[in-house]
């Protein structure tokens, strides 16, 4: 289990992926993510058809709540969501570089080694979570 303490400025995204670099973690379950940020980027689908058609919604110089953060690294990849809020709602979507701590966040990570987790693409092109004995 590793706990990931971000100070003011740190980038989330980035730092997670760092942590996984510097200790090679291969297959985890983010578990929590909380905090505060204060530039932040989510993705997320607009539509139902195939293609999806995404959306980026981006704050810059604004206070959020970071109320979460889960997801899965596989194979070293991670595939992380959060949900965030200012003082009017909530917003989640797919996690995207760029978003940095206001004050503090706090992420924890479950490093799970008997999983051989991986993500192929299926015959429309979306990803899939896998196991490699599959």
């Amino acid at each position: 289990m590793f706990v990931l303490r971000l100070d003011q400025g740190d980038m989330v995204l980035e730092s997670i992926n760092q942590l996984i670099a510097d200790e090679g973690i291969k297959d985890a379950v983010v578990v929590s993510g909380i905090g505060t940020l204060d530039k932040c980027t989510l993705h997320m689908v607009m539509t139902t058809g195939y293609p999806p058609v995404e959306h980026f919604e981006r704050w810059d110089d604004v206070p959020l709540e970071l109320a979460s953060i889960d997801g899965i690294i596989a194979n070293g990849e991670p595939h992380l969501h959060a949900v965030v809020s200012d003082s009017e709602k909530a917003y989640a979507g797919h996690l995207e570089p760029g978003c940095r701590v206001l004050y503090l966040a706090e992420i924890v990570i479950v490093e799970v080694k008997s999983m051989d987790l991986m993500r192929v693409r299926n015959e429309k092109n979306i990803l899939q979570l896998v196991t490699r004995k599959e």
